[in-house]
């Protein structure tokens, strides 16, 4: 099984690596961040006052830790299907949430997060929490 990171993992890895060492171990490999996840760490890292030791370490994380996968044409195509489908039944997803879980159906992913609520009506998406205790 290969897995791809919401931003609130990689951010935990990043933050402190030693916390989650044992799952990037595990799944050497088999590891993906989407490029939109991306860009949000890329966010989180220009909101300090001095970004430059964040950016090494996403720098780092991106050249050892993780492959990144793009929002492509069948991710796209997954988007507009899970979006009306969603809005029929009258669940709302953030648009960069349901981009992420678009990326994930459609690499066959399992998305893990911390936040599950925000990824559980989402059908078909298989999720894991390496947050949880």
């Amino acid at each position: 099984m290969s897995f791809l990171l919401d931003t609130d993992i990689c951010s935990a890895h990043l933050r402190r690596p030693s916390g989650l060492s044992h799952r990037f171990v595990q799944h050497s490999g088999r590891l993906f961040v989407p490029t939109v996840g991306l860009a949000e760490i890329y966010v989180w890292a220009y909101l300090r006052p001095d970004p430059r030791d964040f950016l090494a370490a996403i720098a780092t994380f991106l050249r050892y830790d993780v492959t990144t996968v793009e929002f492509d044409e069948a991710s796209a195509e997954q988007f507009g299907k899970l979006k009306v489908e969603l809005q029929r039944i009258g669940i709302t997803v953030t648009p960069i949430d349901l981009q992420i879980a678009s990326v994930a159906l459609a690499h066959n992913l399992t998305l893990v997060t911390h936040n599950t609520a925000d990824f559980r009506n989402i059908p078909g998406l298989r999720l894991e929490d390496w947050l949880a205790p």
